[in-house]
């Protein structure tokens, strides 16, 4: 093939398209339509319960157009990531999906399913070859036994083996954004500078143009370069919309390292063809000496229980940091004298959301606020605990004055109860890499006949 056009139609599968941007690709010509289906964006609770954050209802509405159009087509379809977290569970979930919407719409398509889960006994054999990536540490058998879940982010050759095996849909689990799109054209023979470059500007389908919300994106990629343009006839892309997308999830803007080496983009030319489309050339992609695969693993840290009460009063507004430090202060005198409890027994964050809940104590503007809603977060050992603790705290989030008022406020407590049982709470465990001598030797792949899933 001298060119290969890869249709993003959506970031994120459960997103939502217009279905006439779909239509519109592929009357341009898409010889694969690429969507990834989830991200770590959202925290570690999806990968530490294995479920995902996109409704059924939503996810489902996406495929069955995907499904369609691949079928009317006659073209590739890949997902990635399934499931949020592309834990097994969340391939199985979208490949249930994908094999109700076949039968009811009586589609004959070769579905393959790659699995990216990893056992913790296995890599606990494998410690040697794993390294830290900054800034966490050395890993150990005990992490990687704490962990509910692990995945291995696949590059693009996992796919490409189900595509060469006659696979007319892939549900793979946990993959890079980027090899997700990567995968078809450099199966076709494509330089690997331009699809790595084109695959991490289309990842997120429309969010390379001037209006993400239009819709998703076409990349036409050849031996010199590709060429980027909107699925809506009236949106566009411009060199700076294409060109900022290497700001997005990247530690360095002009360099980005896959599982089988490193883009690099740094003598990248971008060049407006028209009001609407975008060329690029003079990207790059250097193999790496040594093939990895990142980890990724989620375990759970204690339970939550949350409570949330709002403050309208303008004396504790005028001195909120005062207000948020005596409500520490006390939290922690009546939970020791109350349930017996140490500092280390628990852990208690309070967040005030209209203030400096989201920049803390880097927030520029320190003019005293309308109003607050301050969030309490209690986490312990156990959910009976934790609820206890917020239950204490409940007389100073409905009353607590400042240290200078004759009177008792009335603060507003959002829900009734107060407390909040959020369950286990999760936190990621691995940032970390494995060297490998096959970039399909951690990945499960399985090609099941026509109609089956």
């Amino acid at each position: 093939m001298n060119e290969v056009r890869v249709l993003t139609p959506v970031g994120m599968l459960g997103a939502g398209f217009p279905p006439e941007t779909l239509t519109r690709g592929l009357e341009l010509g898409a010889d694969v339509i690429a969507v990834d289906g989830g991200s770590t964006d959202s925290g570690p609770y999806y990968l530490g319960t294995g479920i995902a954050k996109t409704a059924a209802a939503a996810v489902a509405q996406d495929l069955r157009l995907l499904l369609r159009a691949a079928a009317d087509a006659g073209i590739p379809l890949i997902i990635g990531s399934c499931g949020t977290s592309g834990t097994d569970s969340g391939v199985d979930w979208v490949a249930d999906m994908t094999r109700a919407i076949l039968a009811e719409e009586g589609l004959d398509l070769k579905v393959a399913t790659i699995y990216s889960e990893q056992r913790a006994a296995d890599l606990s054999e494998r410690l040697n070859r794993i390294h830290p990536l900054a800034p966490v540490g050395p890993l150990d058998t005990a992490t990687l036994d704490s962990c509910r879940h692990i995945v291995g982010m696949m590059g693009h050759e996992p796919i490409v083996a189900a595509l060469e095996s006659g696979a007319d849909v892939v549900l793979a689990g946990r993959a890079t954004d980027t090899a997700i799109a990567a995968a078809f054209p450099l199966m076709k023979g494509m330089p690997a500078g331009p699809v790595w470059h084109a695959a991490k500007i289309v990842e997120c389908g429309g969010q390379c143009t001037t209006n993400p919300r239009a819709g998703g994106v076409l990349a036409t990629i050849d031996a010199d370069g590709f060429t980027i343009e909107p699925l809506d006839p009236d949106n566009a892309c411009t060199p700076t919309s294409v060109a900022a997308h290497m700001l997005y999830e990247t530690v360095n803007p002009f360099t980005m390292r896959e599982p089988a080496g490193t883009i690099d983009v740094s003598d990248a030319v971008y060049e407006a063809l028209d009001p609407r489309r975008v060329r690029v050339e003079k990207s790059r992609f250097t193999p790496a000496d040594q093939h990895t695969i990142k980890l990724e693993g989620a375990r759970i840290t204690g339970y939550e229980t949350m409570s949330f009460t709002a403050i309208r009063d303008p004396h504790i507004l005028g001195q909120i940091d005062t207000w948020a430090a005596l409500m520490r202060k006390m939290i922690g005198e009546w939970v020791n004298r109350t349930l017996g409890l140490g500092d280390d027994d628990y852990a208690v964050d309070l967040r005030l959301y209209g203030h400096n809940a989201i920049l803390d104590a880097i927030e520029p503007d320190r003019r005293p606020p309308r109003e607050v809603g301050a969030m309490l977060l209690v986490r312990a050992a156990d959910q009976a605990t934790a609820t206890a603790i917020a239950k204490v705290a409940n007389p100073l989030m409905l009353h607590l004055p400042t240290p200078d008022m004759n009177y008792l406020p009335s603060l507003a407590f959002a829900t009734s109860p107060a407390e909040t049982e959020r369950g286990a709470v999760y936190e990621f465990a691995l940032h970390h890499a494995i060297d490998v001598d096959s970039p399909t030797s951690m990945f499960r792949i399985n090609l099941p006949e026509v109609g089956d899933a």
